[in-house]
């Protein structure tokens, strides 16, 4: 089997890199390291001028294991286990359990790798690699890791399986508030391959799942209800309520009023606006009619006179005399 198993039996998903893209990065890495040996070692010679050659070649020596054994050990240990050849091959080291490793892991790599791929060209490396199952070499071997994929095809990935539908909707009560991602990840990894799982262990781990779980939710497990059907309507139900609160999000993201500064400004506004409230509903009254108007029907010939004498509305004709305004209308006979 060369994918990794934990103590639990637990199979994660997770793919040893074999010898061509481990091979391609630690090219790529002793390109880097060389470089920057030769631009040290050109810089401290230029400085170490007058000095004897003892202490030239005591330089030396620092300059090397600093250079071409911490180097990488300080990479390795601060990135938690990619370098620059692996972050551009897609891989890392992890330990055998999927953690990442720490300063002693990449410790024992490094001085292992001084002997088995700068001692000996690499071949010593090559052939570790090819025997072993996982593609390790002798620096994996002895510091307890490996070196794996973390770029895998996306078609590999696996759904948790449907609870059985007795099950369905039983725990819409539940309060699952207060479970971590780390128990609902390694439920996940727990049903998702648990058909690969031998039957004594996958009961133990699904019961011991299942205890966990009900602790955080303060809820016994059911009786009668198997720890693995338990975990996978639990799963679901809380599926179920990321799918509703996504689905509440968007429907208040689409109902949304529109507000002033959304309303663009060369929208057409409609010709019958509704009448607000506080609007009056009668009009004023008409101005009276005078006196001597004759009614509705007819209109009066003379307006209020300015001071002149003449009326307003009584324009002056060629001869400079003043008469009516013509109305447009036939006078009364």
């Amino acid at each position: 089997m060369n994918e990794l198993v934990t103590g639990d039996a637990v199979v994660l998903g997770l793919r040893p890199a074999r010898l061509p893209s481990r091979a391609l990065a630690i090219a790529i890495d002793l390109a880097v390291l060389l470089t920057v040996f030769v631009l040290v070692s050109v810089g401290l010679a230029v400085a170490t001028v007058t000095l004897d050659d003892a202490a030239v070649a005591a330089i030396a020596v620092a300059t090397f294991l600093l250079v071409l054994v911490g180097g990488p050990v300080a990479v390795e240990t601060l990135s938690h286990g990619r370098s620059l050849g692996k972050l551009a091959c897609g891989l890392r080291v992890v330990r055998d359990d999927g953690g990442p490793i720490r300063f002693r892991h990449a410790l024992v790599r490094g001085a292992m790798g001084v002997v088995e791929i700068l001692g000996t060209f690499g071949v010593v490396g090559c052939i570790a690699s090819l025997v072993s199952a996982r593609g390790r070499r002798l620096g994996d071997v002895f510091a307890g890791t490996l070196v794996v994929r973390e770029r895998v095809p996306a078609g590999r990935g696996r759904s948790v399986p449907p609870p059985p539908p007795w099950l369905v909707g039983r725990f819409t009560q539940l309060d699952l508030s207060g479970v971590p991602d780390g128990l609902w990840l390694a439920i996940r990894q727990y049903l998702t391959r648990m058909n690969q799982l031998d039957a004594t262990v996958g009961g133990a781990l699904a019961e011991r799942l299942s205890s966990d779980l009900a602790v955080r939710t303060g809820v016994p497990v059911p009786q009668g209800v198997p720890a693995a059907a338990y975990l996978a309507a639990v799963v679901n139900e809380r599926q179920a309520r990321d799918v509703r609160r996504v689905a509440a999000a968007a429907g208040r993201e689409a109902g949304r009023p529109p507000t002033a500064a959304a309303i663009p400004v060369s929208m057409p506004m409609p010709m019958h606006m509704p009448m607000p409230m506080h609007m009056p509903m009668s009009m004023p009254a008409p101005a009276p009619v005078p006196a001597d108007g004759g009614g509705f029907g007819s209109l009066p010939t003379r307006a209020r006179s300015d001071d002149g004498g003449r009326p307003l509305d009584a324009p002056a004709d060629g001869n400079g005399a003043e008469g009516p305004a013509p109305t447009g209308f036939a006078p009364p006979a």
